[in-house]
């Protein structure tokens, strides 16, 4: 008998134990799915301004730009910070700052380690 009541006094809190972890699921599950509603819909919002943005680029720049991005994770151009190729973190010699800073400012310039575009901007420090 005392063993009976000792095994439904486990049963009884194992019970509990479980409908606690059950309860700690659902919460995360809830949070997880409102989570991924939310990327949804930043995704949407996010493609909609691409695709308003890409409308005004040259076909061939577009073109480039989506061959990298495909071919480099994602990342088809880089900012350019204080010598720095931020696509792939190295720094530009000398040789190729040069040529960086002779190019028109509407010349598509190209990093030469990761091969990314370039994307100059008045923090450069050229």
């Amino acid at each position: 008998m005392e063993r009976r009541e000792s095994a439904q006094e486990r049963v009884s809190e194992l019970t509990d134990r479980l409908a606690s972890v059950q309860a700690k699921i659902d919460d995360a599950t809830a949070r997880r799915d409102q989570a991924a509603g939310e990327l949804d819909t930043e995704a949407s919002s996010v493609g909609k301004e691409r695709e308003v943005v890409a409308a005004s680029i040259p076909a061939d720049l577009l073109k480039l730009y989506d061959k990298l991005r495909e071919k480099e994770g994602g990342v088809g151009a880089a900012k350019l910070f204080q010598r720095r190729c931020e696509g792939c973190r190295l720094e530009l010699n000398i040789t190729e700052l040069n040529e960086v800073r002779a190019a028109a400012p509407d010349a598509v310039v190209r990093c030469e380690n990761c091969r990314r575009i370039l994307v100059r901007t008045s923090e450069s420090g050229l």
